[in-house]
């Protein structure tokens, strides 16, 4: 069945991940205008790009894993840093959107090639 392909299955996971984001964010109390601000700031890795294709994919990548910013998440839990805490929900927020998007972590081949199929 189509709808259990592992492509439409992992765009659901991106739809999970924004959602279940948005609502830690909301339970937050934190500022919706910080979150609108914020919303796109990991697309400021694709700046890698300018040093080249490998370059630009582990740069993007870095700032589009779930483990990097679980760990920011993390030590934002506890250390009980006020300002950080949003900023990974955002963060969370942001893949989210770009796996339900379609748009996948980036092979160092061609910045359309990811691990979702070609954008």
């Amino acid at each position: 069945m189509k709808f259990f392909s592992p492509r439409i299955l992992l765009l659901l996971e991106g739809l999970t991940l924004l959602t279940a984001a948005c609502a830690a964010y909301a339970a937050l109390g934190a500022s919706w205008w910080t979150f609108a601000v914020l919303f796109l700031a990991p697309d400021l890795t694709m700046i890698g790009y300018v040093f080249g294709v490998r370059i630009g994919a582990a740069v993007y990548n870095f700032g589009h894993t779930y483990t990097i910013v679980g760990g920011f998440w993390l030590i934002a839990h506890f250390t009980h840093a006020s300002v950080a805490m949003p900023v990974s929900l955002i963060w969370l927020a942001h893949i989210g959107f770009d796996r339900l998007l379609g748009y996948g972590l980036k092979y160092p081949t061609a910045f359309k090639e990811t691990h979702l199929g070609r954008v």
